[in-house]
Protein backbone atom coordinates (compact mmCIF):
# COMPACT_ATOMS: atom_id res chain seq x y z
CA UNK A 1 0.00 0.00 0.00
CA UNK A 2 2.78 2.22 0.53
CA UNK A 3 4.35 2.54 -2.70
CA UNK A 4 0.81 2.87 -4.54
CA UNK A 5 0.86 6.02 -2.05
CA UNK A 6 4.03 7.26 -2.85
CA UNK A 7 3.34 7.15 -6.65
CA UNK A 8 -0.50 8.65 -6.23
CA UNK A 9 1.22 11.18 -4.26
CA UNK A 10 3.91 12.64 -7.03
CA UNK A 11 1.74 11.89 -10.06
CA UNK A 12 -0.67 14.60 -8.05
CA UNK A 13 2.32 16.96 -7.13
CA UNK A 14 3.55 16.29 -10.64
CA UNK A 15 -0.24 16.90 -12.59
CA UNK A 16 -0.46 20.33 -10.02
CA UNK A 17 2.82 21.27 -11.29
CA UNK A 18 2.25 20.93 -14.94
CA UNK A 19 -1.59 22.65 -14.69
CA UNK A 20 0.62 25.79 -12.77
CA UNK A 21 3.03 25.72 -15.54
CA UNK A 22 -0.11 25.70 -17.81
CA UNK A 23 -1.93 28.31 -16.90
CA UNK A 24 0.98 30.06 -16.83
CA UNK A 25 1.56 32.89 -20.20
CA UNK A 26 5.28 33.67 -19.97
CA UNK A 27 5.02 35.85 -23.41
CA UNK A 28 2.02 37.85 -22.27
CA UNK A 29 2.70 38.14 -19.04
CA UNK A 30 6.53 39.52 -20.28
CA UNK A 31 5.10 41.81 -22.59
CA UNK A 32 2.83 43.31 -19.81
CA UNK A 33 5.94 43.67 -17.00
CA UNK A 34 7.96 45.04 -18.91
CA UNK A 35 5.59 47.79 -20.81
CA UNK A 36 4.55 48.67 -17.64
CA UNK A 37 8.28 48.74 -16.28
CA UNK A 38 9.65 50.73 -19.53
CA UNK A 39 6.53 53.14 -19.01
CA UNK A 40 7.17 53.74 -15.27
CA UNK A 41 11.16 54.36 -16.08
CA UNK A 42 10.26 56.82 -18.92
CA UNK A 43 8.20 58.70 -16.64
CA UNK A 44 10.67 59.01 -13.61
CA UNK A 45 13.62 60.06 -16.80
CA UNK A 46 15.55 57.05 -16.01
CA UNK A 47 18.08 55.09 -18.67
CA UNK A 48 16.52 52.60 -20.18
CA UNK A 49 18.53 49.42 -19.67
CA UNK A 50 16.46 45.98 -21.15
CA UNK A 51 19.28 43.67 -20.19
CA UNK A 52 18.93 45.00 -16.20
CA UNK A 53 14.83 44.58 -17.03
CA UNK A 54 14.91 41.55 -17.86
CA UNK A 55 17.05 40.17 -15.78
CA UNK A 56 15.32 41.09 -13.10
CA UNK A 57 12.21 38.92 -13.71
CA UNK A 58 11.89 35.19 -12.05
CA UNK A 59 14.20 32.95 -12.59
CA UNK A 60 10.93 30.45 -13.90
CA UNK A 61 9.76 33.30 -16.56
CA UNK A 62 13.58 33.48 -17.57
CA UNK A 63 14.82 29.72 -17.58
CA UNK A 64 12.06 27.17 -17.10
CA UNK A 65 9.14 28.18 -18.98
CA UNK A 66 11.12 28.62 -22.12
CA UNK A 67 13.32 25.54 -22.09
CA UNK A 68 9.80 23.39 -21.42
CA UNK A 69 8.63 25.57 -24.52
CA UNK A 70 11.97 24.42 -26.46
CA UNK A 71 11.12 20.76 -25.63
CA UNK A 72 7.26 20.79 -26.87
CA UNK A 73 8.78 22.40 -30.41
CA UNK A 74 11.20 20.02 -30.66
CA UNK A 75 8.36 16.94 -30.65
CA UNK A 76 6.38 19.32 -32.90
CA UNK A 77 9.24 18.65 -35.70
CA UNK A 78 7.69 14.39 -35.14
CA UNK A 79 4.37 15.46 -34.65
CA UNK A 80 1.54 15.59 -38.15
CA UNK A 81 -0.08 18.09 -38.80
CA UNK A 82 -3.42 16.81 -38.85
CA UNK A 83 -2.40 16.06 -35.04
CA UNK A 84 -1.73 19.86 -34.37
CA UNK A 85 -4.19 21.37 -36.34
CA UNK A 86 -6.20 19.32 -33.63
CA UNK A 87 -4.20 19.94 -30.66
CA UNK A 88 -4.84 23.99 -31.76
CA UNK A 89 -8.90 23.12 -32.29
CA UNK A 90 -9.05 21.89 -28.80
CA UNK A 91 -7.25 24.40 -27.14
CA UNK A 92 -9.64 27.01 -28.62
CA UNK A 93 -12.70 24.96 -27.77
CA UNK A 94 -11.07 24.64 -23.91
CA UNK A 95 -10.81 28.65 -23.82
CA UNK A 96 -6.61 28.09 -23.09
CA UNK A 97 -5.41 28.62 -26.18
CA UNK A 98 -4.01 31.65 -24.70
CA UNK A 99 -1.78 29.67 -22.05
CA UNK A 100 -1.76 26.94 -23.72
CA UNK A 101 0.17 26.30 -26.99
CA UNK A 102 0.80 23.00 -29.10
CA UNK A 103 4.44 22.67 -28.08
CA UNK A 104 3.47 23.52 -24.09
CA UNK A 105 0.70 20.28 -24.67
CA UNK A 106 2.89 18.33 -26.46
CA UNK A 107 5.65 18.61 -23.93
CA UNK A 108 2.96 18.13 -21.13
CA UNK A 109 1.46 14.59 -22.77
CA UNK A 110 5.10 13.16 -22.77
CA UNK A 111 6.33 14.85 -19.23
CA UNK A 112 2.83 13.24 -18.18
CA UNK A 113 3.63 9.74 -20.05
CA UNK A 114 7.43 9.37 -18.58
CA UNK A 115 5.74 10.54 -15.20
CA UNK A 116 3.34 7.48 -14.58
CA UNK A 117 5.47 4.64 -16.63
CA UNK A 118 8.91 5.97 -14.97
CA UNK A 119 7.07 5.53 -11.29
CA UNK A 120 5.34 2.67 -11.98
CA UNK A 121 8.83 1.01 -13.19
CA UNK A 122 10.45 2.46 -9.85
CA UNK A 123 7.61 1.14 -7.71
CA UNK A 124 7.94 -2.83 -8.99
CA UNK A 125 11.59 -2.64 -9.40
CA UNK A 126 12.31 -1.68 -5.71
CA UNK A 127 9.71 -3.51 -3.46
CA UNK A 128 11.03 -7.07 -1.86
CA UNK A 129 10.19 -9.36 -4.26
CA UNK A 130 10.54 -7.13 -7.72
CA UNK A 131 8.82 -8.77 -10.59
CA UNK A 132 10.44 -9.92 -13.88
CA UNK A 133 11.99 -6.78 -15.68
CA UNK A 134 9.55 -7.70 -18.77
CA UNK A 135 6.37 -7.08 -17.16
CA UNK A 136 7.50 -4.27 -14.79
CA UNK A 137 8.12 -2.80 -18.36
CA UNK A 138 4.93 -3.89 -19.68
CA UNK A 139 3.07 -2.38 -16.47
CA UNK A 140 5.18 0.80 -16.67
CA UNK A 141 4.40 1.01 -20.64
CA UNK A 142 0.59 0.56 -19.98
CA UNK A 143 0.85 3.45 -17.29
CA UNK A 144 2.85 5.64 -19.54
CA UNK A 145 0.29 5.33 -22.52
CA UNK A 146 -2.64 6.35 -19.68
CA UNK A 147 0.05 9.34 -18.66
CA UNK A 148 -0.04 10.20 -21.90
CA UNK A 149 -3.48 10.69 -22.83
CA UNK A 150 -4.21 12.43 -19.28
CA UNK A 151 -3.56 15.89 -20.22
CA UNK A 152 -6.11 14.96 -23.37
CA UNK A 153 -8.52 13.80 -20.76
CA UNK A 154 -8.32 17.14 -18.83
CA UNK A 155 -8.50 19.25 -22.35
CA UNK A 156 -12.12 17.39 -22.85
CA UNK A 157 -13.14 18.34 -19.32
CA UNK A 158 -12.26 21.22 -20.05
CA UNK A 159 -14.32 22.01 -23.66
CA UNK A 160 -17.35 20.31 -21.95
CA UNK A 161 -17.48 22.63 -19.14
CA UNK A 162 -17.01 25.62 -21.08
CA UNK A 163 -19.34 24.39 -23.22
CA UNK A 164 -22.19 23.56 -20.92
CA UNK A 165 -21.43 27.31 -19.24
CA UNK A 166 -22.23 28.82 -22.83
CA UNK A 167 -25.11 26.93 -23.24
CA UNK A 168 -26.29 28.33 -19.76
CA UNK A 169 -25.89 31.99 -20.09
CA UNK A 170 -26.79 31.75 -23.71
CA UNK A 171 -30.75 32.55 -23.32
CA UNK A 172 -29.93 35.38 -20.31
CA UNK A 173 -27.13 37.15 -23.11
CA UNK A 174 -29.97 36.82 -26.13
CA UNK A 175 -32.69 38.08 -23.81
CA UNK A 176 -29.75 41.93 -22.73
CA UNK A 177 -29.33 41.70 -26.69
CA UNK A 178 -32.65 41.99 -27.51
CA UNK A 179 -33.10 44.57 -24.99
CA UNK A 180 -30.22 46.93 -26.46
CA UNK A 181 -31.15 46.39 -29.87
CA UNK A 182 -34.95 47.81 -29.31
CA UNK A 183 -33.34 50.75 -27.74
CA UNK A 184 -31.41 51.62 -30.33
CA UNK A 185 -27.97 49.97 -30.06
CA UNK A 186 -26.27 48.35 -33.17
CA UNK A 187 -25.81 44.77 -32.88
CA UNK A 188 -21.85 45.46 -31.92
CA UNK A 189 -22.68 47.89 -29.44
CA UNK A 190 -24.95 45.53 -27.74
CA UNK A 191 -22.15 42.37 -27.88
CA UNK A 192 -20.42 45.18 -25.99
CA UNK A 193 -22.87 45.62 -23.10
CA UNK A 194 -23.22 41.75 -22.62
CA UNK A 195 -19.65 41.68 -22.47
CA UNK A 196 -19.40 44.78 -20.00
CA UNK A 197 -22.48 43.04 -18.10
CA UNK A 198 -20.71 39.64 -17.43
CA UNK A 199 -17.75 37.92 -16.42
CA UNK A 200 -18.56 34.45 -18.23
CA UNK A 201 -17.11 32.61 -21.09
CA UNK A 202 -20.24 33.62 -24.08
CA UNK A 203 -19.12 37.01 -22.65
CA UNK A 204 -15.50 36.60 -23.22
CA UNK A 205 -16.18 34.92 -26.74
CA UNK A 206 -18.24 38.06 -27.80
CA UNK A 207 -15.61 40.84 -26.36
CA UNK A 208 -13.04 38.07 -28.60
CA UNK A 209 -15.54 38.98 -31.70
CA UNK A 210 -15.80 42.71 -31.13
CA UNK A 211 -11.96 43.48 -30.96
CA UNK A 212 -11.82 40.78 -34.41
CA UNK A 213 -14.23 43.58 -35.93
CA UNK A 214 -12.39 46.69 -34.97
CA UNK A 215 -9.14 45.09 -36.41
CA UNK A 216 -10.72 44.86 -39.90
CA UNK A 217 -12.40 41.38 -40.14
CA UNK A 218 -15.94 41.16 -41.15
CA UNK A 219 -18.30 40.51 -38.44
CA UNK A 220 -20.19 37.21 -40.21
CA UNK A 221 -16.49 36.09 -40.38
CA UNK A 222 -15.47 36.78 -36.59
CA UNK A 223 -18.97 35.05 -35.62
CA UNK A 224 -18.21 31.88 -37.66
CA UNK A 225 -15.19 32.03 -36.02
CA UNK A 226 -16.51 31.97 -32.57
CA UNK A 227 -19.01 29.23 -33.23
CA UNK A 228 -16.58 27.38 -33.91
CA UNK A 229 -14.56 27.89 -31.41
CA UNK A 230 -17.32 27.08 -29.07
CA UNK A 231 -18.42 24.30 -30.80
CA UNK A 232 -21.99 23.78 -29.49
CA UNK A 233 -25.06 23.10 -32.23
CA UNK A 234 -27.20 26.31 -30.12
CA UNK A 235 -24.31 28.87 -31.11
CA UNK A 236 -23.99 27.66 -34.82
CA UNK A 237 -27.71 28.15 -35.45
CA UNK A 238 -27.81 31.63 -33.74
CA UNK A 239 -24.66 32.87 -35.66
CA UNK A 240 -26.56 31.72 -38.88
CA UNK A 241 -29.82 33.35 -37.85
CA UNK A 242 -27.88 36.48 -37.07
CA UNK A 243 -25.91 36.53 -40.51
CA UNK A 244 -29.20 35.34 -43.12
CA UNK A 245 -31.29 38.49 -40.32
CA UNK A 246 -28.10 40.52 -41.63
CA UNK A 247 -28.36 39.68 -45.27
CA UNK A 248 -32.14 39.69 -45.83
CA UNK A 249 -32.46 42.65 -43.53
CA UNK A 250 -35.18 41.27 -41.38
CA UNK A 251 -35.76 42.41 -38.08
CA UNK A 252 -32.60 41.96 -35.98
CA UNK A 253 -34.59 42.93 -32.28
CA UNK A 254 -37.20 39.55 -33.60
CA UNK A 255 -34.62 37.16 -34.69
CA UNK A 256 -32.73 37.74 -31.40
CA UNK A 257 -36.00 37.45 -29.45
CA UNK A 258 -36.57 34.06 -31.37
CA UNK A 259 -33.41 32.68 -30.63
CA UNK A 260 -33.95 33.79 -27.22
CA UNK A 261 -36.84 31.75 -26.71
CA UNK A 262 -35.12 28.70 -29.10
CA UNK A 263 -32.28 28.90 -26.30
CA UNK A 264 -34.63 28.78 -23.31
CA UNK A 265 -36.33 26.17 -24.55
CA UNK A 266 -33.26 24.24 -25.86
CA UNK A 267 -31.71 24.62 -21.95
CA UNK A 268 -35.07 23.46 -20.00
CA UNK A 269 -35.20 20.26 -22.79
CA UNK A 270 -31.41 19.55 -21.54
CA UNK A 271 -32.08 19.72 -17.99
CA UNK A 272 -35.30 17.47 -18.27
CA UNK A 273 -32.44 15.16 -19.90
CA UNK A 274 -29.98 15.51 -17.31
CA UNK A 275 -33.10 14.95 -14.84
CA UNK A 276 -33.99 11.37 -16.38
CA UNK A 277 -30.37 10.19 -16.80
CA UNK A 278 -30.19 10.74 -13.04
CA UNK A 279 -31.43 7.42 -11.57
CA UNK A 280 -28.99 5.80 -14.05
CA UNK A 281 -26.10 7.39 -12.67
CA UNK A 282 -27.67 6.90 -9.06
CA UNK A 283 -27.68 3.15 -9.64
CA UNK A 284 -23.90 2.13 -9.77
CA UNK A 285 -22.86 4.22 -6.78
CA UNK A 286 -26.26 2.40 -4.85
CA UNK A 287 -25.41 -0.94 -5.85
CA UNK A 288 -22.15 -0.81 -4.46
CA UNK A 289 -22.00 1.05 -1.65
CA UNK A 290 -25.57 1.44 -0.67
CA UNK A 291 -26.58 -1.96 -1.33
CA UNK A 292 -23.88 -4.13 0.34
CA UNK A 293 -24.26 -1.68 3.20
CA UNK A 294 -27.67 -2.32 3.88
CA UNK A 295 -27.46 -5.66 3.66
CA UNK A 296 -25.14 -6.03 5.94
CA UNK A 297 -26.85 -4.24 8.58
CA UNK A 298 -30.05 -5.95 8.17
CA UNK A 299 -28.80 -10.06 7.27
CA UNK A 300 -26.06 -9.63 10.29
CA UNK A 301 -28.70 -10.27 13.24
CA UNK A 302 -30.74 -12.60 11.38
CA UNK A 303 -27.25 -14.66 10.43
CA UNK A 304 -26.67 -14.51 13.91
CA UNK A 305 -29.64 -15.81 15.38
CA UNK A 306 -29.38 -18.63 12.57
CA UNK A 307 -26.11 -19.76 13.41
CA UNK A 308 -27.06 -19.92 17.15
CA UNK A 309 -29.96 -22.07 16.72
CA UNK A 310 -30.51 -25.59 15.62
CA UNK A 311 -29.70 -24.65 11.47
CA UNK A 312 -26.62 -23.80 12.79
CA UNK A 313 -25.37 -26.38 14.41
CA UNK A 314 -26.66 -28.47 11.98
CA UNK A 315 -23.88 -26.87 9.42
CA UNK A 316 -21.46 -27.12 12.43
CA UNK A 317 -21.52 -23.51 12.33
CA UNK A 318 -21.41 -22.50 16.05
CA UNK A 319 -19.70 -19.83 18.09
Amino acid sequence: MLPFLIVLALVIVGAVALVAIGLRNPQASDEATLESRLEELSKRGEVIDLEKIELSQPFTDRIIYPVLRKFGEFAIRFTPQNALQSISKKLEMAGVSSKFDPSLFLFTQIFCAALFGGLILLVFSVKEDPLPFSQSFLYGFGFAILGYFFPQLWISSKISQRQKNIRRAMPDALDLLTICVEAGLGFDAAMAKVSEKWQTELSLAFARVIQEVQLGKLRREAMRDMAERIGIPEMTSFVAAVIQSEQLGVSMSTVLQIQADQMRTKRRQHAEEEAHKAPLKMLIPMALLIFPSLMVVLMTPAALRLISSGVGKMFGLTF
